[in-house]
């Protein structure tokens, strides 16, 4: 049977939506920042309680990273993203006026920021087409057998030649849902799958996914 990969990634998009209810640059690439290695309920009690006490880049640019501790350590690591988030607000009042770049190169070269995260950003505060590979698309792309790649940066690659661009900005939080709820790292629920026909990995998991 010959694989219709646009056609299974569009299904992914379809069943497994997530919206964007922040647009905000500063705030998407921030909220981004502290969802690295962490949950997303963890992400979102972190996310509130920070811009809840402060507004935006210039008043973040002026504290210290203790200042931050208690508002953001639902996410964990805590010390290193108050960090993180403090010298990234320094760095874009002193280099971009205050706002974040719009362009793969300028975001990656703030720290803590990778290539998802600036995919991330470009996707939803610009509207650009940008595909974020974190674990879960990673993951499921080489479970599903689209791509056969070791790392999330090659993974983006092999993604880009086979999947149409207009998918690729919606399709990291729709693989983050469907790798949530059924195909999940450990005892993904294969029988529950819209893709079990077609997935290679289908046969290792079948007896662990009852």
């Amino acid at each position: 049977m010959k694989r219709d990969i646009k056609k299974e990634a569009e299904q992914i998009i379809n069943m497994f939506p997530r919206s964007n209810s922040e647009t905000d640059p500063f705030k998407v690439l921030i909220e981004t920042v502290l969802s690295q290695r962490t949950k997303d309920e963890n992400t979102e009690k972190a996310f509130k309680s920070l811009f809840s006490r402060y507004k935006n880049v210039f008043e973040i640019s002026k504290l210290n990273p203790e200042d931050l501790y208690d508002l953001i350590k639902p996410a964990g690591m805590y010390k290193q993203k108050s960090e993180r988030i403090i010298n990234i607000s320094r760095i874009l009042i002193e280099k971009y006026n205050g706002k974040v770049p719009d362009e793969l190169g300028e975001l990656i070269k703030l720290p803590g920021v990778g290539r998802k995260t600036a995919n991330i950003v470009l996707y939803v505060s610009f509207g650009k087409e940008a595909l974020a590979v974190d674990t879960h698309v990673h993951r499921i792309s080489n479970r599903l057998g689209w791509v056969k790649t070791k790392t999330p940066e090659e993974t983006e690659v092999q993604l880009k030649k086979i999947i149409p661009s207009e998918l690729w900005g919606p399709l990291n939080g729709s693989m983050v849902n469907f790798g949530q709820k059924i195909c999940k790292p450990i005892s993904p629920k294969c029988m529950e799958c819209f893709l079990k026909e077609v997935c290679p990995s289908k046969r290792v998991y079948k007896n662990k996914s009852r």
